[in-house]
């Protein structure tokens, strides 16, 4: 997904589940902020205090894409999610080990996933850990199908799509697009076709499968299935009993279906203005309200936690901040704080009790 999945339709599907503004602001935006945090280089201090940092995302032209460790480290955990072929833990997919990275939607690899979130509720840091859950969970639904790691089963052969416009323009990327060193990756082969909410496509995968996509039915989906996960966050389900949870009401499940199919322009940052727009005037099930999104300058969390740093003289790209107490209970301290603890306990403990082992 795009910004406008990431942060609005995660304010929207939170304000619906019944959560507070606070706190779904605050939700959606550690949600998109994975999208962000592209940076891990520690954060130095005049006092001599220091803060270790981790990326969750690259930059699709990166050099980090081609490195398998760094794939590891930030496109499986935050962005592709694996799925076991779908199958519980204990249970192995036929084929190859490469089956038991793809990710799928919903899998029970995420139900776990989501459990770790949960169980941190009461820590500073918990509100921002479900955040980064929800992205990740998101994903599942968008990226199905791909793996975060550079394999041929991401090849995409014979594009189609009623979209002619950006069909061309995709078959133009893919012609020209210097992929050599990092692709296939992911669904970097796909371009951003899988993260647009209102195209229906079709290809042929690395496998040689012919695979049908309608992104309005899989967000539509996937929303519902992010509104049940919020049901139980609020309700204290900490064992993330997603089945037992009612669906979206139909009305605001039909009226985020039709923002879907209508708002369809090609960047998604247009997208998400006009998100933004629709929920100042009301047109969701709850009182309008001014979201923003703000990710630099004197209103960003980083700002706020860290200040304006200045150069250190004779040192190129070294940056020191001025110290202050309030760093430690900043919005932007307490997600790095959740960032890595989730990728820990992700990697630590859930994915071994799939018979998998990444960095």
């Amino acid at each position: 997904m795009q910004i406008d999945g990431h942060h609005t339709l995660t304010y929207v599907v939170a304000r619906i589940a019944g959560m507070p503004h606070g706190d779904a602001e605050k939700l959606a935006y550690c949600a998109q902020y994975v999208d962000e945090a592209v940076n891990s280089a520690p954060v130095k201090f005049k006092n001599g205090a220091m803060y270790s940092r981790i990326s969750s995302a690259h930059k699709m032209i990166d050099y980090r894409n081609s490195n398998a460790m760094a794939n590891h480290l930030a496109w499986i955990p935050f962005h592709f999610l694996l799925g076991n072929d779908g199958l519980p833990a204990g249970e192995n997919p036929d084929g190859s080990f490469i089956k038991k990275l793809v990710c799928k939607p919903n899998s029970y690899v995420a139900h776990d996933m989501l459990k770790v979130a949960a169980k941190h509720r009461n820590e500073k840091f918990g509100l921002h850990l479900m955040g980064i859950a929800m992205h990740v969970y998101a994903d599942t639904f968008a990226h199905q199908g791909f793996a975060g790691v550079s394999h041929e089963i991401n090849e995409v052969e014979d594009i189609e799509s009623e979209s002619s416009s950006l069909l061309e323009r995709v078959k133009d990327g893919i012609a020209t697009w210097s992929v050599s060193s990092v692709s296939p990756l992911g669904h970097g082969p796909a371009l951003s076709f899988p993260d647009r909410p209102y195209v229906k496509w079709s290809y042929t995968n690395g496998l040689g499968e012919m695979v049908a996509r309608d992104n309005t039915e899989i967000f539509t989906d996937a929303a519902n299935h992010m509104y049940k996960v919020i049901k139980c966050y609020l309700s204290g389900d900490d064992e993330m009993q997603i089945d037992r949870q009612d669906h979206m009401p139909s009305d605001d499940l039909n009226r985020i279906r039709t923002v879907f199919e209508t708002i369809t322009d090609d960047d998604g940052e247009e997208r998400h203005k006009k998100w933004l727009k629709l929920i100042a005037e009301g047109h969701f099930n709850f009182d309008p309200i001014e979201l923003t999104f703000i990710t630099s300058g004197k209103e960003s969390w980083k700002y706020k936690a860290r200040g304006r740093g200045t150069s250190i003289p004779m040192l190129n790209d070294v940056v020191e901040y001025k110290y202050n107490e309030s760093f430690l209970d900043s919005d932007w301290k307490l997600f790095h704080d959740a960032l890595k603890t989730f990728r820990l306990q992700v990697v630590r403990d859930v994915l071994p009790k799939y018979d998998i082992c990444i960095a």
